[in-house]
């Protein structure tokens, strides 16, 4: 393993509180991503869940909430002494904003292959294109991140399912 054995644990703690946050997302009735922004020193600073449907705001994904929010912290836009853990590889809006940040490193669970854009679909950090490059580690409790995602998408198509049959078709 190339990872240093106590950055490993440290990466699934922090990775640990991502998943729980994503849950009360999924609870909440949105896409159950949680991402958390922790400082230099290691401190949390900022965390982050998709809101979209509660706020009605496109730009509402975990890790933009969380990028916000940790500027705010920091009081600086800047946040290239940062590392933010997000339970599902960004999609190329939140890439964007991970590169206009400076992000120091972005850790994630499990790759998303329709719209991931840090290296499954797209790489974003790494194109031409970007100003800024950052250290990417991927695959973080990554079996726990896909299973809460697969579990909370199964139980919503059987909630539509339900919802489906009992419509009057006309």
């Amino acid at each position: 393993m190339s990872i240093e054995y106590p950055e490993y644990w440290t990466h699934r703690q922090w990775m640990s509180r991502a998943l729980e946050i994503a849950q009360a997302a999924g609870d909440a009735g949105e896409v159950p991503v949680g991402a958390v922004i922790i400082d230099g020193s290691g401190h949390l600073i900022a965390e982050g869940e998709n809101r979209k449907e509660r706020d009605q705001d496109p730009t509402a994904h975990a890790e933009i909430i969380a990028i916000r929010a940790a500027s705010q912290t920091l009081q600086s836009w800047r946040l290239h002494e940062c590392t933010l853990y997000v339970t599902l590889e960004p999609c190329p809006m939140c890439a964007g904003a991970i590169v206009q940040s400076r992000l120091g490193m972005v850790v994630y669970g499990v790759d998303d292959p329709k719209t991931g854009a840090i290296r499954t679909v797209l790489n974003i950090p790494d194109s031409a294109a970007s100003n800024h490059r950052l250290q990417v580690l991927g695959g973080i409790l990554e079996s726990a991140c896909r299973q809460h995602l697969q579990a909370w998408f199964a139980t919503r198509r059987l909630q539509q399912k339900t919802t489906d049959r009992g419509k009057t078709v006309q």
